[in-house]
């Protein structure tokens, strides 16, 4: 019997448990920067939809309800500003569909998925699952003629580097995936937390020019909106793939419950409590960039997104305990991939009260 699991690398965040019982023992207590959990609460306009449509003994519609494909299709417009009407699937968060797209869409042993040479680790994971070979590319040009490609991801603001691709290079990626017949999916979920810089969505009428053939962006509101635990994202862009992923999802039964849907829809309507968590956002990374640059690391990147990517010059693994010493825990960039072997990412994601506790111990490094 095939065990699924032997294709997969080790789970990253089993691998940080050491460093996490030596911050957990600093007398004042663990300050954990190293996952993008959110720690506000969740809206009150969005729990206030979610109790109200709470009685819901049916089954949902895979596709969502009318209304929340509408509210889905007014948002991408407005935030991805695109003219059209790319097609819209909710999805049960955005890592489920990360993980899952490739064998969704028939990808398999013989193909190739493309993935930036620091990501994500889920994009590696679902290519694997499916059988795929995975290659690390920042430069498609690279890759050759090779026809085994069927996938490319692209992942803008990136997590972990907090890098903002530029849109002429979105607009080669695309050229260059439509001139092969190559799916490209772009990982937007940072799309509203820009600092130094706007991020731009793959779906901008200045990058596909109103076509979403051959285009996917995949979209969360776990940042924006603090809805990790509700699991709600969605994909949108080229309708033949959306229909594709819609055909298979109602057989596996992959369903955004019917409370969750109704919560989206209330999330996507409202935009006054995604600036007020920006703003939180924004004094947080402040903060944690002064405190880390006056502990002598350099901050690269991080123009955009919900992480600080930085750096001592030294092995990440000898950063994070350095910084887990003094209760800090943070992630190695070496669940990002090879090339990122002397980084770390640090979280926003922690009270006000945790990231003062943060910046007091760097301060006394």
């Amino acid at each position: 019997m095939t065990v699924l699991s032997a294709a997969l690398p080790d789970f990253p965040w089993d691998l940080l448990e050491p460093a996490k019982a030596i911050a957990a023992g600093h007398p004042g207590g663990i300050v954990d920067l190293s996952v993008g959990t959110p720690v506000d609460p969740v809206p009150a306009v969005i729990r206030a939809a979610l109790a109200a449509a709470a009685d819901a003994p049916g089954y949902p519609l895979t596709a969502g309800t009318p209304a929340l494909r509408t509210a889905i299709g007014q948002w991408v417009r407005a935030a991805c500003a695109t003219s059209g009407d790319p097609a819209v699937l909710p999805t049960i968060g955005s890592k489920e569909l990360v993980a899952w797209l490739p064998t969704l869409l028939g990808i398999g042993p013989g193909n190739v998925v493309v993935i930036p040479r620091i990501c994500y680790p889920t994009y590696e994971a679902g290519a694997r699952l499916a059988g795929a070979e995975v290659v690390r590319s920042d430069s498609l040009t690279a890759l050759g003629p090779d026809r085994r490609v069927r996938l490319v991801w692209i992942n803008s603001p990136s997590n972990p580097t907090g890098q903002v691709l530029p849109v002429a290079h979105l607009r080669k990626v695309v050229e260059w995936a439509r001139e092969r017949g190559v799916l490209v999916a772009s990982d937007e979920c940072y799309l509203s937390l820009g600092w130094e810089q706007t991020p731009v969505s793959v779906l901008a009428d200045e990058v596909c020019g109103g076509d979403y053939t051959g285009v996917l962006a995949v979209h969360s509101l776990s940042k924006r909106s603090n809805l990790a635990g509700y699991r709600a994202g969605f994909v949108a862009g080229d309708p033949a793939v959306v229909a594709e992923l819609l055909a298979v999802r109602k057989h596996g039964g992959m369903i955004v419950p019917a409370p969750v849907q109704a919560a989206m829809i209330a999330a996507l309507g409202d935009e006054s409590h995604v600036v007020e968590q920006r703003d939180r956002y924004a004094a947080r990374r402040e903060a944690l960039r002064a405190a880390l640059v006056g502990a002598g690391l350099v901050i690269e990147h991080s123009e955009a997104g919900l992480y600080l990517w930085a750096t001592r010059g030294e092995d990440c693994w000898k950063t994070v305990d350095w910084l887990a010493e003094r209760g800090i825990l943070a992630a190695p960039g070496a669940f990002y991939g090879p090339a990122a072997a002397q980084h770390i990412r640090v979280a926003l994601t922690a009270t006000d009260e945790r990231v003062a506790a943060a910046a007091a111990r760097l301060a006394g490094a």
